[in-house]
């Protein structure tokens, strides 16, 4: 199945969990905890998503590289700058899809469109 989501003037979040919801099946019948449905979520207008000034300065991603000292942080401003908005939508359905060997599968069939 392939499902497509318009961002154009939504929230980062709501398409967030729109797209893990159906990424993970929970909008089916046959919904099973323990396999990645065969679904294509494409997310397109990721350009044209809203986000507010205040949560483009206090979003901060963090990540340590393993060594002393090694904290390394930026805004969500600074990664839509760097990369595009593609990049947050994935970070935040990466963050919603559960925490097993199925999300690398799941996010796989995860396509974002500016």
């Amino acid at each position: 199945m392939n499902y497509t989501i318009d961002a154009q003037g939504k929230k980062l979040g709501r398409v967030a969990s729109e797209a893990a919801k159906l990424l993970m099946g929970k909008n089916t019948v046959t919904y099973k905890p323990n396999l990645a449905p065969g679904v294509t979520v494409t997310i397109s207008n990721a350009s044209k998503l809203s986000i507010s000034e205040g949560k483009r300065s206090d979003k901060i991603y963090r990540r340590y590289t393993g060594y002393p000292g090694g904290l390394r942080e930026e805004s969500l401003g600074e990664v839509v700058d760097k990369k595009s908005n593609a990049e947050i939508i994935k970070k935040a359905v990466y963050g919603m899809l559960p925490d097993n060997k199925l999300r690398k599968e799941m996010l796989a069939n995860l396509v974002i469109e500016e």
